[in-house]
């Protein structure tokens, strides 16, 4: 394909390949890329691998010059990938894997695959195109979990498909655009009928959806089930204000008017004052909470107001409310009440694993406490 044929792209193109005794899949994958209906050059390419890995693709790709040979027939710089671009497996001490042959070294290649993964999905210019075609079965699923936790909406997971004669044999590379003979082991082949698809494979995306802590590949996914654990064992919260009803699953919570208003300000401040609203889960934020002081202020108050009013569906009761605390609730009422609410959902919760997402909880946060509520805002339903 002609290079001014190229489509411009506002992402830099960045490919991402796990690798052992098979360097063919690295340009055969890169064939796939350009001979999409929308073709994807490469800008950056890296290849994780262990020491003899990359002994092999020096031997049998860089130093025959076959690479080079493939980016000059097709049009693409050749300066994209060196020596420089094989990353090979470390251990903590930096030491070199010569193989992945035990647990131990498995450990070491899942988390330098993943924290390879999470640094080059820092670039939002970036995106990344993973090839799970190579290396050892457990590199491979390195590779696509890795992809799972840190990959974007854009980022692309791929395997590369190759006609069973041609992918057993070690002389090909690529399909020409020439037509080449190979001929090995009494058995003659033409590249003009070899076939080759890059399969694009779909996956779960966590990007933005739960937080990922943690220096390991054990501990991050150990992290991300909590959170996931966390989001999901959650009961809806569904509100009426007119009937003074708080159902937290199917359990009836009771609380007097004024206790269920400022249950509800709580609530709307998650979902209405939302500092992220582009993320669907809620999980350790709390930037929504706020001090007591802020719900002291006449602002807070003529918001609870609003409630109060459908909480006895009549507006002279709110007026009466307001010109009863014309400056706000006063925080020692407030601390009262919240200590009140959460003796009362604590007392009729059955499961005890429950509360801590319904309670009014606080934190500390810029040397003050701030309240707020756990439970996810998507589970928040009130009427």
């Amino acid at each position: 394909m002609d290079t001014q044929k190229r489509q411009h792209s506002k992402f830099k193109e960045v490919l991402i390949f796990v690798a052992g005794t098979t360097p063919q899949i690295i340009t055969e994958t890169i064939y796939g890329l350009i001979h999409k209906e929308q073709p994807i050059y490469p800008d950056e390419i890296y290849i994780l691998t262990t020491k003899q890995g990359k002994k092999i693709i020096k031997e049998k790709l860089i130093e025959p010059g076959i690479f080079e040979n493939f980016c000059e027939e097709f049009n693409l710089s050749s300066h994209i990938f060196n020596e420089n671009s094989i990353k090979v497996i470390t251990t903590e001490d930096g030491k070199e894997l010569d193989d992945i042959k035990d647990w131990n070294d498995s450990v070491w290649a899942a988390d330098f695959i993943v924290n390879f993964i999470r640094e080059k999905s820092q670039d939002l210019t970036a995106r990344l195109h993973c090839s799970i075609a190579g290396g050892r079965k457990t590199m491979s699923f390195y590779l696509g979990s890795a992809l799972q936790l840190f990959g974007r909406p854009w980022d692309k997971l791929y395997h590369v498909l190759v006609s069973p004669e041609f992918e057993l044999n070690p002389e090909f590379y690529y399909k020409p655009k020439k037509e080449k003979i190979i001929k090995k082991d009494n058995l003659i082949l033409n590249t003009k009928d070899a076939q080759i698809h890059l399969a694009e494979l779909p996956f779960i995306r966590f990007y933005n959806k739960i937080s990922i802590s943690g220096k390991s590949f054990k501990e991050m996914i150990a992290y991300g089930q909590k959170e996931i654990d966390i989001a999901t064992i959650q009961y809806p919260i569904t509100i009426n204000l007119s009937e003074r009803t708080i159902y937290i699953g199917d359990t009836l919570i009771k609380l007097t008017p004024i206790q269920l208003m400022i249950f509800v300000t709580f609530l709307k401040q998650k979902i209405d004052y939302c500092k992220h609203p582009e993320r669907i889960n809620c999980l350790n934020c709390t930037d929504c909470f706020v001090t007591i002081y802020d719900l002291s202020t006449k602002a807070f108050l003529e918001r609870m107001a609003m409630d109060y009013k459908k909480i006895y569906n009549q507006s002279l009761k709110a007026e009466e409310f307001i010109n009863k605390h014309k400056d706000g609730l006063g925080p020692d009422s407030i601390r009262q009440n919240i200590s009140k609410i959460n003796k009362s959902i604590k007392e009729q919760l059955q499961e005890e694993t429950l509360p801590p997402y319904y309670i009014i909880s606080n934190v500390k946060k810029y040397a003050d406490s701030r309240y707020g509520i756990r439970i996810e805002k998507g589970k928040i339903n009130i009427n």
